[in-house]
């Protein structure tokens, strides 16, 4: 019979081929019959944090940790749960201890950092990333933090240079080909096939490269999500779409990832293309969706749209999204007509609105019949402002080129940059940041405000 040592290694063996659910059920078995396993705790508490049970998971490493006070594992895994929970101090001390309890703990001061570049600590996400890299100077993933840090202070020679190191991270999906990669080859009379490489949301991001490859001479290929199939048809620069479910069968001279053709082409905050509308939807759905919002909604002074709640599986979702009640100052300007473009995961939260103007909904089968996105671009174009958070749906409105506000946390990623209100990469984007981390009331005020001066009330 295996002993309880060999059950655990099995199945975290099980669990980082990716079914942590079973391996949570073998944790937590050997947790009941053994509960002053502080081991099984520890497991316990990483399968509870991998399946996004964060508050449970702090429990069973307090478990573990009252089992046996010295657990630097447990310290640093509970250190990162805590970080998702948005315990910023308790975090920021479970690291603490784990270094305290041993000295040289490359995690947890990597991890350590992390937290701090979340919370909006620069300084000090600097300052343990760099004590990390004393200890392991090729980590991948530490190399990319420090990218990302990098380019959102503006840094982008530097942030491009550390932000390729994502490449060699373990989660990195390789486009492996036998052409070469293009890193800054002429293009004239050359192919190139560009591929989208993170969410939605980026690809309409930088899709725009296309066109500036274009411009030299290239033929493109787009390689990128079907759902978005549509919507790029129209963009300028692209001779042809692929999906990214489909083999690749047109010949090419060069590939290249959309984001790396930023870094290739040395993009600073003072050169970016930021030529817009880039996406262009068809006129008659744009009228057959004016037509739709004249007969469904009342008359109003000002169509303000909204999204709330962005991709829930984002690591970083909880310093991005934000409930809907938070919207609520918005009811105070006067002629408002508040919209919801939220679908999916926040919708739900439009039935308990205690707002005093009411929310009008859109049809639940928006966009399937025309493809993602592209209702909900037509309705952009009757809209006199979008408030929304970091979603792809603010890359959205920017690509269009509609009036945007964008309500961001206090360390935004690092696209939106510090320190300003707007975008070079989206003219018609405004940016609203939070003075300090959880603070959304403050944001709202100010997009509140905004709209009343954009819409005065008349004498």
């Amino acid at each position: 019979m295996p002993s309880t040592e060999e059950i655990l290694q099995k199945a975290w063996d099980i669990h980082q081929k990716g079914n942590t659910s079973k391996a949570f059920e073998v944790y937590r078995d050997v947790a009941n019959r053994e509960p002053y396993n502080a081991v099984a705790w520890c497991y316990l508490g990483i399968a509870l944090h991998d399946l996004k049970q964060y508050a449970n998971a702090v429990m069973a490493y307090e478990q573990a940790l009252k089992l046996q006070p010295h657990f630097p594992i447990a310290l640093n895994n509970m250190g990162n749960t805590l970080r998702y929970l948005g315990r910023i101090e308790e975090s920021d001390a479970a690291f603490q201890k784990a270094i305290d309890q041993q000295p040289g703990y490359f995690n947890a001061y990597r991890n350590r950092g992390t937290l701090h570049a979340w919370s909006g600590r620069i300084d000090l996400a600097f300052k343990y990333y760099y004590q990390a890299m004393e200890l392991q100077p090729d980590d991948a993933e530490l190399h990319r933090n420090l990218g990302v840090i990098h380019l959102l202070q503006g840094n982008f020679e530097e942030g491009w240079r550390e932000y390729r190191y994502r490449w060699q991270c373990r989660e990195a999906i390789q486009h492996r080909y036998p052409q070469p990669k293009w890193t800054g080859q002429d293009l004239k009379g050359k192919t190139i096939l560009l591929y989208s490489e993170q969410g939605l949301g980026d690809t309409i991001h930088f899709v725009r490269f296309a066109k500036v490859l274009k411009d030299r001479g290239a033929r493109t290929i787009l390689n990128m999500q079907p759902q978005l199939l549509a919507l790029l048809q129209g963009c300028p620069g692209i001779d042809s779409i692929v999906p990214n479910t489909w083999t690749v069968s047109e010949p090419f001279d060069y590939h290249c990832s959309l984001l790396d053709v930023a870094d290739v082409l040395g993009i600073r905050a003072d050169n970016i293309p930021a030529d817009v509308p880039y996406i262009r939807i068809p006129e008659n759905l744009v009228s057959y969706w004016r037509a739709q919002l004249t007969r469904t909604l009342p008359p109003a002074r000002m169509r303000v749209g909204m999204v709330w709640q962005g991709n829930a599986d984002h690591q970083a979702d909880m310093f991005r999204s934000f409930p809907l009640k938070e919207l609520e100052p918005l009811c105070d300007v006067a002629g408002i007509q508040l919209i919801s473009l939220q679908f999916g995961k926040g919708s739900e939260q439009v039935q308990v609105w205690k707002g005093n103007q009411p929310i009008y909904a859109l049809p639940d089968n928006l966009d399937q019949s025309s493809g993602a996105f592209m209702d909900t671009s037509a309705i952009l174009h009757h809209l006199d402002w979008i408030v929304t958070s970091d979603t792809s749906l603010a890359h959205l409105a920017g690509a269009l080129a509609r009036p945007t506000m964008v309500m961001l946390g206090y360390t935004p990623d690092w696209r939106w940059l510090l320190d300003r209100e707007d975008s070079p990469w989206y003219p018609t984007l405004r940016l609203f940041r939070q003075p300090r981390v959880g603070d959304w009331h403050s944001v709202a005020l100010q997009v509140r405000q905004t709209l009343e001066q954009a819409n005065p009330t008349p004498a």
